[in-house]
């Protein structure tokens, strides 16, 4: 099924999403190795079956793929090389251009703030990112959207999107979360730590005491995070602050584990 997609003029976000799963066998979120090897050998079978050239994005991919012998490509490098319609994924990329820009977006979309955006959320999100990219949409489509979005990313099937799958949308170089993903505490451990560096116990952490912290999450963790990008970190994990002042809720999304 996934070769008789590949031959479309047109990929719908349906069909995007088989595609995706069909190659990526392990299900860690790329495609890579020999799935990678795979995939660029049954895309061209496919396009040459249906009398199609390979579209520019393809041939750049392809020429890319084997000047480096390698490599992988997540959800987002897919969108870019397959003719998907409307490339509702990449809507994302265009309108939220920094990871700052997407902690903004999710402390407005994740309206209960439980700390997940769940399936109305991720709609309204969606409406008004389409609207934003004047483009047209009616609401059968934008129900493909939301539920195509919730199977890519939810990788814990539980129906909604925790901050890490979400920023998934985001570019790695982009996606400071990923290197977070390293330094994640326990809850015990968190709730000490916030309570140390909250230094006038007021309950909220201001950018002076978020900077402390972040130098000497950088020191004991120099393999993973970079200390000339502290003030990335702060501004980024600050978008997520109520005027300024970062709460423990809010700063968990970020430093603590989930233990679910």
């Amino acid at each position: 099924m996934a070769n008789a997609y590949l031959q479309g003029v047109e990929i719908s976000a349906t069909q995007f999403l088989d595609i995706f799963r069909h190659y990526d066998n392990d299900g860690n979120g790329y495609i890579e190795g020999k799935e990678l090897q795979n995939f660029i050998k049954e895309l061209q079978q496919a396009r040459k079956q249906a009398g199609l050239e390979l579209t520019e994005q393809m041939k750049a991919f392809v020429e890319e793929y084997e000047q480096n012998a390698g490599g992988k490509i997540g959800i987002v490098e897919l969108v870019q090389i397959l003719p998907t319609e409307e490339n509702f994924l990449l809507f994302f990329r265009q309108q939220l251009k920094s990871c700052a820009e997407f902690m903004q977006a999710w402390r407005k979309y994740d309206a209960d703030h439980s700390g997940y955006i769940e399936a109305d959320e991720l709609k309204n999100f969606l409406r008004d990112l389409l609207l934003k990219a004047k483009k047209t949409y009616d609401d059968k489509k934008l129900d493909e959207y939301t539920q195509t979005t919730l199977k890519i990313f939810d990788s814990n099937n539980d129906g909604k999107l925790c901050l890490a799958e979400m920023a998934r949308l985001l570019p790695d170089q982009e996606n400071f979360l990923l290197k977070f993903q390293g330094v994640k505490m326990p809850r015990k451990e968190f709730n000490k730590i916030f309570e140390l560096y909250d230094q006038d116990g007021n309950g909220y952490m201001d950018e002076n005491e978020l900077d402390a912290l972040l130098k000497d999450l950088c020191e004991k963790n120099q393999k993973v995070l970079d200390i000339k990008n502290i003030a990335t970190y702060k501004k980024t994990i600050m978008a997520l602050s109520d005027g300024g002042k970062l709460y423990r809720t809010e700063l968990a999304l970020v430093l603590c584990a989930d233990e679910n």
